[in-house]
C-alpha cells in the first residue's frame, strides 16, 4: 500500500481535508515516459505550477480549524527535476521553484514512506498506468537514492520514516494505529517508525 492509501486513512481518521496531486491532469507525462530528454522541463514545469496553485489554496484556508493530509509535499518536484533536467534546464526551474515556494505553507510533519526498489516496481505494475509501463529500473532506483539524499539533508520540517515493504495499512488495522501513535508522539527532527506487526507477518 502507498502513500495515496494512507493519505485517504489519515483524512478519514483525523476528518481532515484530503489534498491528493494531480498526476493525471499533466498532458506532458505520457511523453515524458517515452522521451524523457526532450519533454523533462515542460512536465516538470507543469507539475510546479499544478502543485503551487494547490498549495496557495490550502494557505487560504483556515488551517487552525481543520487538519490537511496531503500525499505530496511541494519539494518534491525538485527532487524530480534533479535528475531530469540538464544543468542549464535546472538553474532555471530552482529560480522559478524558489520564487513560487515563498507562497506555499510548510507542513507541520512530513510522513516518508521508504519501500525497497523491487516493491516499488511491484506497486507500479498493479497500479497499471500505462506510461508508466517504460519506467525503467535504472530511473526509478535513482529516484529512490534522490529521495533519500533529500531526507537526509532535510532540516527545516520534522519528518517520520516508515518503511513499508511489509505494511499493510488498509488489512491490517494495527499497522494504522501504530503510525497515529507515531505522529502523535512525534517531537520534531526525523524519527524512524518500525512496525511490530510487520515483522510478525513475514
Amino acid at each position: 500500500m502507498g502513500k495515496t492509501t494512507l493519505c485517504g486513512l489519515l483524512a478519514e481518521a483525523w476528518k481532515a481535508r484530503l489534498v491528493l496531486e494531480e498526476v493525471e491532469e499533466n498532458p506532458f507525462l505520457p511523453l515524458f515516459y517515452r522521451d524523457r530528454k526532450n519533454y523533462a522541463f515542460q512536465t516538470q514545469v507543469c507539475f510546479l505550477l499544478s502543485r503551487h496553485r494547490q498549495q496557495v489554496k490550502l494557505g487560504q484556508l483556515d488551517l487552525f480549524s481543520r487538519k490537511v493530509v496531503a500525499d505530496y509535499m511541494f519539494e518534491k518536484d525538485s527532487i524530480f527535476a534533479g535528475i531530469n533536467l540538464g544543468e542549464n534546464e535546472f538553474a532555471l526551474y530552482e529560480k522559478l521553484a524558489a520564487v513560487l515556494a515563498r507562497d506555499v505553507p510548510k507542513p507541520d510533519l512530513i510522513i516518508y514512506l521508504q519501500a525497497s526498489l523491487d516493491v516499488l516496481l511491484a506497486r507500479i505494475a498493479r497500479r497499471g498506468r500505462p506510461y508508466e509501463h517504460d519506467m525503467s529500473r535504472s530511473y526509478l532506483e535513482a529516484l529512490l537514492n534522490a529521495y533519500n539524499s533529500f531526507f537526509f539533508r532535510l532540516r527545516d520540517t520534522p519528518v517520520l520514516v516508515v518503511n513499508t515493504d511489509s505494511i499493510d495499512f488498509r488489512s491490517r488495522p494495527g499497522d494504522l494505529e501504530g503510525i497515529l501513535k507515531a505522529v502523535e508522539r512525534h517531537r520534531g527532527g526525523m524519527q524512524t517508525y518500525v512496525s511490530r506487526l510487520a515483522d510478525q507477518a513475514r
